[in-house]
């Protein structure tokens, strides 16, 4: 696998970029303890960046769903959309949010057999439904969603998550976004 973010277009060098987007970086990187590679392939539009990580950081934190639950839609539909990045990226969060190390595999390969309760099924139902033939989205699955306790507000989160996610999936599609060797191994223990 190639070590460059992306390699369809120029990895900006971060010393190179607005001193907002370098500010950023560092945080995640700190976090994280590796910069995740999505966020140097972004770093070749700056206004992108900016307005791609300002709604990512309101569908996590802005929203009727848990953390494990916007993982899981995260990684169903790039699964659906067949996006190594986002799904081993994002598998590794599902991993470690939910504290289960099979978990992710299952979601993105198959979420219908997925280990998941009947109501996140349901979820991940909608989730993919949208992503892979969003106008036969009716008000059953509506319905279906109310019944497994989901207000109208989460399911708004719901497809919000799947339809950035989408946008997410054909970006890293068309910049070759590569995973980060460090995401394959990130929420592998055992749980606690």
């Amino acid at each position: 696998m190639s070590e460059d973010a992306m390699t369809r277009f120029p990895v900006p060098d971060v010393e190179d970029l607005p001193e907002d987007l370098r500010e950023r970086i560092a945080e995640e990187t700190e976090r994280a303890g590796f910069t995740p590679n999505v966020f140097l392939a972004y770093g070749y539009r700056p206004s992108h960046f900016r307005a791609f990580f300002a709604y990512y950081d309101a569908l996590v934190e802005e929203t009727e769903l848990e953390r494990e639950e916007v993982e899981m839609i995260v990684v169903a539909v790039s699964g659906a959309n067949d996006c190594l990045y986002c799904v081993v990226a994002h598998g590794a969060l599902l991993r470690i949010y939910s504290e289960d190390p099979h978990l992710a595999e299952q979601v993105a390969t198959n979420h219908r057999t997925a280990d998941v309760s009947d109501r996140h099924r349901a979820m991940l139902d909608f989730a993919v439904k949208l992503t892979e033939n969003g106008p036969a989205v009716d008000e059953s699955d509506f319905e279906r969603l109310r019944d497994h306790g989901f207000s109208r507000r989460a399911i708004w989160d719901i497809g919000s998550v799947a339809a950035f996610f989408n946008l997410s999936n054909r970006m890293a599609h068309l910049a070759d976004m590569r995973p980060n060797e460090e995401f394959y191994t990130l929420g592998r223990g055992e749980k606690d």
